[in-house]
């Protein structure tokens, strides 16, 4: 698996090798030592799952405040998404922007967003799952969000979002500037 550090050096894009032949391939997806030693020491508490029937469908963004916070391992394992994590630690150099990767069920890429971030994504074909790996349970108490298309973020969202797919706690979100303080910066790589 090759490890690269986004713009937000964090916020990691994991590439795993594909081994394949006339029957296919093999990947390997997550190992726990390798992880710790090039993203971060977390366990793991819950896997979660999603399926989008449209093209343009967006969810997020979404975090959950501490203590309850959750790191996430996000993988598409059919179709394509556009995956967007947004610093929101208060004092990063970061705050407020964010880096995003495309990961399809092709290419097998993974984007770890660790606790801070606000996470969200938009299918790019229909019938797209994700899924991911999160560091704690979910919690309907310390759930929240972050606009979508806030212009102070400007999040440059693939043309499928032109009429996107939401729901309706998803058109509800707050805007960057009217979000409480919600996680404060301690330094490079801390969420790591």
């Amino acid at each position: 698996m090759n490890f690269e550090r986004l713009s937000i050096s964090d916020v990691i894009l994991i590439k795993p090798n594909k081994i394949g032949d006339d029957r296919g391939y093999f990947m390997e997806t997550f190992r726990q030592s390798l992880f710790e030693e090039q993203a971060a020491k977390v366990e793991f508490r819950q896997d979660n799952q999603s399926l989008s029937a449209d093209a343009g469908t967006v969810r997020g963004l979404h975090f959950q405040l501490e203590p309850r916070a959750q790191g996430k391992l996000v993988r598409c394992i059919a179709g394509a998404i556009y995956d967007v994590a947004v610093d929101i630690r208060v004092g990063s150099p970061t705050y407020g922007q964010y880096v995003g990767a495309e990961l399809t069920a092709q290419n097998g890429h993974q984007l770890w967003v660790p606790a801070g971030f606000a996470h969200g994504f938009c299918t790019l074909v229909p019938a797209t799952e994700v899924s991911y790996k999160v560091t704690d349970y979910y919690s309907a108490e310390h759930d929240r969000g972050l606009r979508w298309d806030d212009p102070a973020i400007g999040i440059v969202w693939p043309d499928v979002a032109r009429t996107p797919v939401l729901s309706k706690k998803d058109t509800l979100q707050p805007l960057l500037a009217d979000l409480k303080e919600s996680f404060t910066y301690t330094g490079p790589n801390a969420n790591s």
